[in-house]
């Protein structure tokens, strides 16, 4: 399997078998599923996850399909950063919450910039590590646009770390992905770090 196919969900347990394991987990942290406070939380998380986890239901590939070509030559560098999103942790299904810097350079054709930030979703909406996240959002924006090179940054705090384990708030962890010219010539990276210190357009 690819890594933005989705999985195989024949076996996916109902939403009667999801809300039971709520309350088997409402139990087993010491307090009662049953009494009123309690009563609609197993119904409530199953909900949340359904909008936590959407990403599983979207094909990121397909996001990129549609693109433009009537860009009056343009051949330049496009960036769109501050993509503020949400994941959760793979090993304690925490949240992350950061933001993504994904930028491209364009060989004839651009995506519109929505499709960019829905990539993001797609993948940051499952459960993740944020290596992994950072590859998946270059690798693919690659493999269906195939521009000149894709760079994609991300920075996000990891709550399985600021809340539990060694309870380190304020502590932001960045991963990055460059490829094509984005690796490969210094100056094109150069140029895209100098756009992503630049002020933002709501600060003008």
């Amino acid at each position: 399997m690819s890594s933005d196919s989705l999985p195989e969900n024949d076996n996916r347990p109902s939403r009667t078998e999801a809300e039971q394991a709520v309350r088997t987990l409402l139990r087993w942290a010491g307090d009662d599923p049953t009494r009123e406070g309690l009563h609609d939380t197993p119904s409530r998380v199953v909900r949340a996850y359904e909008e936590f986890f959407e990403g599983y239901e979207t094909n990121p590939r397909s996001l990129l399909e549609r693109t433009f070509s009537e860009v009056e030559g343009y051949d330049e560098i496009v960036l769109l950063r501050d993509i503020r999103f949400e994941s959760h942790c793979e090993h304690h299904l925490a949240p992350i919450i950061g933001r993504a810097h994904v930028a491209y350079l364009p060989r004839s054709r651009v995506v519109g910039i929505s499709k960019l930030a829905r990539v993001v979703d797609a993948f940051a909406r499952r459960l993740q590590i944020q290596e992994r996240l950072t590859a998946q959002i270059a690798n693919t924006i690659n493999d269906v646009l195939e521009p000149h090179g894709v760079a994609v940054i991300i920075e996000s705090s990891h709550e399985c770390m600021t809340t539990r384990g060694v309870h380190r708030p304020g502590v932001s962890m960045v991963t990055s992905s460059m490829l094509g010219v984005f690796r490969t010539n210094s100056d094109t990276r150069r140029e895209l770090m100098a756009m992503l210190n630049r002020p933002s357009a709501c600060e003008y």
